[in-house]
């Protein structure tokens, strides 16, 4: 993709690319593109992310007095009375690693992107929410064709897309896996789409469909209930910031856990040469992931815990990144973690599975209070240099998020490279004493007793980065190819 000067939208689907771009072409502005992104990806890349998803918005430039708008997942009351189900482990291969998933009624919790899409509306938006709106439900209605990397997603989750009834009538309905080329149709999907469009978010949290999702967990064991439901409202937080070399990097804030440990692995880089070696981000990796004890966990509901945090120590997720003409730039990731296997009747909600991802909760399951956000890994990031914005970026992966998006941030600020080269670069990962890497990462620099795992091939395992990049008035981005995404410039 070439450079631009009207703007550029960077995305896990290349509908979802170009919903954002339509938008961007008819006047619209960064915020509008990226909630016209988010509602075609909560068709085109509904094993990821959705209406009973959760997510953050980091809004920044042209003005805009920079802010992270959080409707991530939040904990639903639990009663301990021995009446809710059991989280249900299902193994997922990415071919060179494995990961265990909880999925089922238990792992369900309090949604937010309904909320999150509203208020974002309100707050930046120039375009009605029904405009933005139709051609995702429209494209829900007559079904979206699978292609490769949505099909080697649903592959590799057969286990979950099959076990419910409801979960299999949209994914298997012939009695197997869709397969690339195939078409997944979600009607009531489009319905609820156009419910949000034209009544907002009453419904979901206060309204019948809330109704229809509560009832529809309680009985099968679920937490989240009618009550969890109510009160849900979309925070704006201040973004964190920290600098990188001449630059200032914004990103999400406690609760959220990423953004924090994204700015102490950046914050001990910047106190190294550049660019850094291989083994000096590593070295990173190691410093953040040791981090995660149970007083961090604790700690991120806590006022003032990042200022704490940082001066003590430095003295089935998608991503749209979207930078316009002005300069108003977008950063929001969105998550059903791999999604609960939970499809709501009539709804077309399929519920994500926040409250059984390990990566969230690594001190064990059901331990934070009713009404919390959980502590995310996402951090939809913004660098600013002289005061504008120069990269938007922010990644899927799960626990791999914060490796990606330092290797993204150091591949462009310190190489110089362009978005899209930062985007296809090789990257390591640390995790519990193991350095995973791709095919072309030289680790000879590393310890000789560390271990390794070498993958043959770049893998979503490693995250899928969507990077916008202004650089000398010229616009492009990136989009990741190991989860299909594309970027589109105008």
């Amino acid at each position: 993709m070439g450079e631009a000067n009207n703007g550029v939208v960077a995305a896990g689907h290349p509908l979802t690319a170009q919903a954002g771009a339509e938008v961007l072409r008819e006047g619209g502005n960064a915020v509008d593109a990226a909630v016209a992104a988010m509602l075609t990806s909560f068709v085109t890349e509904s094993l990821l992310t959705g209406l009973g998803a959760g997510g953050y918005m980091l809004v920044a430039g042209a003005g805009a007095e920079p802010m992270l708008l959080d409707f991530f997942v939040q904990a639903p009351t639990r009663l301990g009375d021995g009446s809710e189900a059991e989280l249900h482990a299902v193994d997922v291969s990415f071919g060179d690693a494995a990961q265990v998933f909880h999925i089922g009624p238990a792992s369900c919790g309090v949604y937010g992107t309904p909320a999150g899409v509203c208020e974002a509306v309100r707050r930046w938006g120039s375009v009605p929410l029904a405009d933005l709106a139709e051609p995702a439900a429209r494209l829900a209605r007559e079904g979206v064709l699978l292609n490769a990397g949505q099909a080697y997603i649903a592959e590799i989750l057969t286990t979950l897309l099959t076990s419910t009834p409801e979960c299999a009538a949209l994914w298997a309905p012939a009695g197997r896996i869709l397969r690339e080329g195939e078409r997944l149709v979600n009607p009531e999907l489009a319905d609820s789409l156009l419910r949000l469009a034209h009544e907002g978010a009453e419904p979901f949290y206060r309204g019948d469909i809330a109704g229809a999702v509560g009832d529809w967990l309680s009985e099968r064991g679920g937490s989240l209930a009618r009550e969890d439901l109510v009160g849900y409202e979309a925070i704006a937080r201040e973004p964190v910031r920290i600098g990188y070399r001449d630059r200032e990097i914004l990103t999400n804030p406690p609760p959220s856990a990423g953004g924090t440990l994204l700015a102490y692995a950046l914050g001990l880089l910047d106190r190294g040469p550049t660019p850094p070696t291989l083994q000096g981000i590593v070295a990173a990796m190691v410093a953040a992931q040791s981090e995660r004890t149970a007083d961090f966990v604790d700690g991120l509901a806590e006022e003032y815990f990042l200022e704490r945090f940082l001066s003590s120590r430095l003295g089935s997720t998608t991503h749209i990144s979207v930078i316009d003409a002005e300069g108003m730039a977008c950063s929001t990731t969105c998550t059903n973690g791999e999604g609960s296997g939970v499809v709501v009747p009539g709804t077309g909600l399929h519920l994500n599975n926040v409250m059984g991802e390990e990566d969230l909760n690594p001190l064990g399951f059901h331990l934070h209070p009713a009404g919390r956000r959980m502590p995310s890994m996402m951090a939809p990031s913004i660098v600013m240099r002289e005061g504008e914005v120069e990269l938007v970026l922010g990644s899927a992966g799960s626990n791999r998020i914060r490796s990606a998006l330092l290797q993204t941030v150091v591949a462009v600020v310190d190489h110089g490279m362009s978005a899209q080269r930062a985007v296809d670069a090789p990257r390591v990962h640390y995790e519990d004493g193991v350095v995973f890497a791709e095919p072309g990462i030289d680790l000879q620099a590393l310890d000789e007793d560390v271990s390794v795992v070498r993958f043959g091939e770049i893998n979503l395992f490693f995250g899928g980065v969507q990077a916008a990049l202004r650089r000398e008035g010229a616009l492009s981005g990136g989009g990741d190819p190991r989860r299909g995404g594309v970027a589109v410039s105008l």
